[in-house]
């Protein structure tokens, strides 16, 4: 064994690795009261909820703070520069991506927008400015269901 290899379980034995882990920033963007959503494409090579929708954001970059992430992911899924508040709900999830095992980490950020004209990304085939309050009537993916009425709690105070 070379000095700093990692090793767990039995001397000698090598550790079995697990899925690839990642973390994501994610967006509640308001707009006028509005809250902007996203469909997933079919054409989302990484994507496993075609059809479905879910607010921006995406997986960061090594080196990448979380808030440039937020922003980053934005402007590449709705051409939308956002104002970033603060972190608000925490998901983690474990998925099969293309064959591959995936644990996500999730941060969800209240955020702002000035303007509504959303140009989607190739990844994304509609969005939807709504009240947040009827995220339910819209085909929302059901894994972040918590994270809208956590929103609603945090936004009726």
């Amino acid at each position: 064994m070379q000095e700093g290899e990692e090793t767990t379980g039995r001397v000698g034995e090598m550790a079995a690795e697990g899925p690839k882990l990642f973390v994501a920033a994610k967006a509640f963007v308001s707009y006028n009261g509005k809250v902007l959503i996203l469909q997933e494409s079919s054409n989302y090579k990484e994507g496993i909820n075609a059809g479905k929708f879910d607010v921006p954001g995406g997986r960061m970059s090594p080196g990448e703070t979380i808030f440039d992430c937020l922003k980053r992911e934005a402007m590449e899924e709705t051409g939308i520069s956002i104002t970033t508040g603060r972190p608000f709900f925490i998901t983690d999830s474990k998925q099969t991506v293309n064959g591959e095992q995936w644990q996500v980490i999730r941060i969800y950020f209240s955020a702002s927008a000035g303007t509504d004209a959303v140009t989607l990304s190739e990844d994304h085939k509609v969005s939807l400015w709504i009240d947040p309050k009827d995220y339910r009537k819209h085909g929302i993916i059901e894994n972040v269901h918590p994270v809208f009425d956590a929103y609603l709690e945090l936004n009726d105070r």
